[in-house]
């Protein structure tokens, strides 16, 4: 008798799901799906997006190569920033692929099954809609600040916290949630949010119609991967309980569990991330803080090249031990 696999939902985008989906890509018996956020604005992607009107690449891209059994070589090739035609300088050669894909077969969608049977990628990414919209955060002085990229990097040296965010469809009066995204959530055994830059990179999903929806009916167990650092102009001084409960107001339901890591950066890197207003993120062990939640902790903490992110293998490794210990 062959075991059944178990089906895994990832939510999320940009490098946090990267670093998760690396992992997950070499663990036995499981089905991946991955459900990525379509509000980058900046760089690359944000002039494709700007200049072709496509949907932006970059993070779809990103969650592509990292199910791909040859990420390393082609994420090198990939990733790579063109430099010699003026008009190419800054974009780099998986963006303009799945542009061209999607182009070709005027179906963005169809252009990332495409970019997926292309690099061999082990899962299914499927984008979170097919429509176009902005991204805008509404602050606690009641001003407003409009697109992913300006949310992600404050250009003040103080701003107020981000009280709303919300999505502004482009060409219709609403946004329509990409339907295997539903049909996804409704079958997972499992589903994973985060980690990711929270309200540009998490929150984005689930405020498209229907996805919080499909997330409160679901069967499956629901975990959120709490962030190592905050993030100047979007979580300062957050706890990691001041993490969960934002996700749990846009999802409408409180959480079936918790990862988080344990490990502290050196004091030096904690430094430098201090430079940049961004400070290690503090988890309450109090068992009546978190209720019926099950709490998930491990050392999980990589720093390569400075830069402090959740190691793909030590997170997947506890994925695993956590979808061992539900028997399903």
């Amino acid at each position: 008798m062959v075991d059944k696999k178990q089906k895994i939902v990832t939510i999320g985008g940009g490098s946090g799901q990267f670093a998760l989906l690396s992992g997950l890509r070499d663990l036995k018996g499981i089905d991946i799906t991955a459900i990525v956020s379509m509000v980058d604005s900046g760089g690359s992607t944000g002039r494709l997006r700007d200049e072709l009107g496509i949907l932006p690449p970059g993070d779809i891209l990103k969650c592509v190569l990292a199910l791909s059994p040859q990420r390393d070589i082609i994420r090198t090739i990939l990733l790579r920033r063109l430099t010699v035609d003026r008009r190419l300088q800054g974009h780099n050669a998986g963006n303009l692929l799945l542009t061209m894909l999607a182009e070709y077969t005027r179906s963005f969608a169809t252009g990332v099954k495409a970019l997926s049977e292309i690099l061999d990628a082990h899962g299914t990414i499927l984008p979170v809609t097919v429509d176009k919209a902005t991204l805008v955060a509404q602050l606690s002085d009641g001003s407003r600040i409009y697109g992913q990229t300006a949310i992600d990097i404050p250009r003040e040296t103080q701003r107020e916290k981000i009280q709303d965010i919300y999505l502004v469809p482009h060409y219709h009066d609403t946004i329509a949630v990409y339907p295997p995204v539903i049909e996804a959530i409704n079958s997972a055994d499992f589903i994973f949010i985060g980690p990711g830059d929270l309200f540009t990179s998490i929150i984005p999903n689930l405020l498209v119609p229907g996805v919080k929806e499909a997330i409160q009916e679901t069967n499956a167990i629901v975990f959120y991967i709490v962030n190592i650092m905050t993030k100047y102009g979007e979580t300062d001084a957050f706890t990691g309980n001041d993490f969960v409960q934002k996700v749990e107001e846009y999802i409408g339901r409180t959480i079936d569990g918790i990862i988080y890591n344990t490990r502290k950066p050196t004091q030096k890197i904690l430094e430098q991330y201090r430079a940049q207003k961004a400070e290690f993120v503090e988890i309450d062990n109090n068992g009546e803080l978190w209720g019926n939640r099950n709490i998930h902790s491990s050392e999980l903490l990589s720093v390569v090249g400075g830069i402090v992110r959740h190691d793909s293998k030590k997170l997947a490794s506890l994925v695993s031990e956590i979808i061992s210990s539900y028997g399903r």
